[in-house]
């Protein structure tokens, strides 16, 4: 049976285009998402056929029946997993470098699902096509902490945790420049780049996002940062240290040339060319869907961000 959902616009939400609405209403949807859902006539607002642009008004009803989930022609690999954790509901697995997390275009395998398919008999899906197990992403390049579920019992309620910012998402950040402050908060939304459709960005419309950030040792010319998520928007780690002029080290699309400002010549090429963003899932805390148990779990960086850490402390010749 496919999900149905209502919602009344609040006060906050008056003003701005359908589509963007049902996007701050679902976190499991994106803009682009929602849209999609729109266009196939899924959407009625106020009991009337919808439309992407119409600017919806508090009070307004709208009602959302979402499609049946796919299934796609997927194949179980044995490609290992680094598993910190495994029960019959869930698993939390260190997720290495270049691994894609499910199938598209130009990744049909060799992905973390074609590999927890084979790990696991029974997977569950979500937004509408069989992503089994995935309730949160990593970027390819991103290293660290995921937690998969294993039904649907766990998906579900793991969903509404990260829907409702119970998940504690702590990440190691590399940083060129020596941030002024110790410590902060980048409060500033997000949404799809303007001109650039791979980037992300600061837009004044976009979806809300927030990074708590400490900085745990400076450097001449950058910095170690953790982060902690309290939303979780698309790239919103490396766009919103980009935003305040520390992007991640590496970063192949926010990064620029800020290598160039390193004086050392020997740590400066080792920046350009580090093959990936300097960035880990550290550590993820969450209470089992199940037993509600409190559960905490840490991973430590990956050797290449060891040996950056090392380089920039002066401690690797």
């Amino acid at each position: 049976m496919s999900p149905s959902y209502r919602f009344t616009v609040t006060d906050e939400l008056a003003g701005i285009r359908l589509d963007r609405c049902l996007a701050r209403l679902n976190d499991s949807w994106s803009r682009s998402r929602a849209r999609r859902l729109i266009d196939d006539g899924r959407v009625k607002y106020n009991d009337n056929p919808a439309k992407p642009a119409t600017l919806v008004s508090a009070g307004d009803i709208l009602t959302v029946d979402e499609p049946e989930l796919e299934t796609l022609d997927l194949v179980a690999e044995a490609i290992p997993l680094d598993i910190r954790y495994e029960d019959d509901d869930l698993l939390v697995i260190n997720k290495p470098a270049n691994l894609v997390i499910h199938p598209a275009a130009g990744n049909p395998t060799g992905t973390l699902v074609n590999a927890l398919l084979y790990h696991c008999n029974d997977l569950s899906g979500i937004g509408g096509v069989a992503r089994p197990g995935i309730v949160h992403r990593l970027d390819k390049d991103t290293t660290g902490l995921m937690v998969v579920a294993k039904n649907d019992r766990a998906h579900q309620a793991l969903s509404l945790a990260f829907r409702w910012r119970k998940i504690d998402k702590t990440y190691l950040a590399v940083c060129y420049g020596e941030l002024a402050d110790d410590d902060g908060v980048i409060d500033a939304p997000i949404d799809r780049h303007p001109h650039h459709r791979q980037q992300m960005a600061v837009v004044e419309e976009g979806r809300p996002a927030r990074t708590l950030y400490t900085v745990v040792e400076r450097w001449p010319g950058a910095s170690l940062v953790h982060c902690r998520l309290v939303t979780g928007r698309t790239h919103q780690i490396r766009v919103h240290m980009a935003h305040i002029g520390h992007t991640v080290v590496g970063d192949p699309l926010y990064a620029g040339r800020q290598w160039r400002n390193l004086s050392d010549a020997r740590i400066a090429a080792f920046c350009r060319d580090f093959p990936r963003q300097a960035l880990h899932a550290l550590r993820l805390g969450f209470a089992h869907p199940v037993t509600e148990e409190a559960m905490e779990f840490e991973a430590e960086p990956p050797e290449d961000i060891l040996r950056l850490m090392k380089i920039l402390r002066g401690s690797e010749k």
